[in-house]
């Protein structure tokens, strides 16, 4: 996912992170230089879908633009999810 808006200086990854734990996906939540942020994840598609809802609003600080969701298959690379600086 590609998430812009004020995203970054909000704890958008630390939030992320934490939902993500709560949904038990796997991945991973970076701040790109432009701005965005961009989130990959795996797990169960209901899971998915639900923190795909929660990227469009975000924590309590952000303000999102816009997510863009692209799905692909799995890759089962990831064993947490983790913030990337």
């Amino acid at each position: 996912m590609h998430i812009s808006g004020k995203v970054q200086g909000v704890f958008y990854r630390a939030s992320a992170q934490k939902i993500a734990h709560s949904l038990s996906l796997m991945g991973t939540v970076k701040n790109l230089p432009n701005g965005d942020v961009e989130v990959v994840a795996e797990g169960e598609k209901e899971a998915l879908d639900e923190f795909f809802r929660w990227c469009k609003e975000g924590p309590t600080q952000a303000e999102v633009d816009s997510v863009s969701r692209k799905i692909s298959s799995a890759t089962q690379e990831f064993t947490a999810f983790t913030i990337l600086r």
